[in-house]
């Protein structure tokens, strides 16, 4: 009788264990093991001509839509296709700013926030860059102010592609120009220009770079979109766009400022032999370039646009071009490595920080 009695609390206590009646018997399982976090190029599609500006905790995304400017807000950069659009500019139904508004670009200047953008009326030889202004905190607010066309001197020469150069507490206004746009000439150079404010050029524009090498002159010649980038020691390096945006060698090039030199100085200014970024499978044409902080400012990112297609007959200027961003390093002479494009698809551990 004992022995059956036995048995039974024997088989009464193993149904309890495998129950988990036992508070004994509770152990949590350990952790599954996980990696960093990542994500995929391309971040948007159909959005050319990508621009970073970065303050506070956001990030503000740009693009070329044609006839209006939007910023997207974000925390994370790699969220971009789900953050909310605001348009902040809507291009008149006429005038000289009324059409192909291109590559926006919003700096942080003096207390105010800053468009830069490219329109026409329509008519190529009459592309120009005009400029916003916005004295909120927030340049999602819709709260723009509009400065009108920035003219230079002492030419009114067809410009696009503008953005800034901070140098020395004094601002230079940086962009692709054409003086040959009336008689048809397409080659394309940079240009730089003293401000006396962020919305008014004075003294003298000076031509800083032409279309010199082979790799600069596919399609035609061309250097546009001139992006300003620093390294930790402040060094100055100019970063551009090559060839014709249609063909797939669309490519950067770069110039380096020398030490404590005059930016009004062409000679200031040392072009480097051969491109710093260039195609690859799935990213054809890729240029038109910005640059930004990982969230906990510990690396620098590159953004920009390219194609995942060859288009071998000159068509890549259209809104097939992709936006995508990849970290890039610093050489030991401290110039910028920026490898070459990531692959589509392919896993990318996300901005430090995020």
């Amino acid at each position: 009788m004992k022995g059956l009695l036995y048995i039974g609390l024997l088989l009464f206590l193993l149904a309890c264990e495998d129950y988990g009646a036992g508070p004994h018997l509770a152990v949590p399982k350990p952790p599954e093991a996980t990696g960093p976090a990542t994500f995929k190029n391309p971040l948007l599609n159909s959005a050319p001509d990508p621009w970073v500006a970065q303050r506070g905790d956001f990030y503000y995304f740009l693009q070329t839509h044609g006839n209006r400017i939007e910023i997207r807000k974000t925390a994370k950069v790699t969220e971009l296709a789900t953050a909310t659009s605001t348009e902040v500019f809507r291009a008149p139904g006429a005038g000289r700013n009324s059409r192909d508004v291109w590559a926006p670009e919003m700096f942080y200047l003096q207390g105010k926030w800053y468009i830069y953008y490219t329109a026409s009326d329509g008519q190529d030889v009459n592309h120009r860059m005009f400029v916003l202004e916005n004295a909120n905190d927030d340049p999602t607010t819709n709260n723009w102010v509009d400065r009108g066309q920035l003219t230079t001197k002492p030419e009114n020469l067809w410009a696009i592609d503008g953005s800034i150069l901070e140098y020395k507490n004094e601002l230079y206004f940086i962009f692709s120009g054409r003086p040959g746009a009336a008689s048809g000439n397409l080659t394309q150079n940079i240009y730089i220009s003293k401000m006396s404010n962020p919305y008014t050029l004075t003294g003298e524009t000076v031509m800083i770079s032409t279309p010199e090498h082979d790799w600069e002159k596919r399609g035609f010649g061309v250097n546009e979109g001139p992006e300003i980038l620093k390294n930790a020691a402040g060094d100055v390096f100019l970063i551009y766009s090559a060839s014709y945006c249609g063909t797939d060698d669309y490519a950067l090039g770069m110039l380096s400022l020398a030490k404590d030199a005059d930016p009004l100085v062409r000679a200031s200014w040392i072009k480097n032999d051969n491109t710093v970024f260039s195609k690859v499978p799935t990213a054809y044409g890729a240029g038109h370039n910005g640059f930004f902080k990982s969230k906990d400012g510990k690396e620098d990112w590159i953004i920009y646009h390219a194609n995942a297609e060859s288009h071998p007959n000159n068509s890549g200027c259209g809104n097939s071009r992709s936006t995508r961003i990849q970290k890039f390093t610093w050489n030991d002479d401290g110039t910028p490595n920026f490898g070459q494009p990531v692959a589509l698809g392919a896993p990318i551990d996300v901005p430090s920080g995020e």
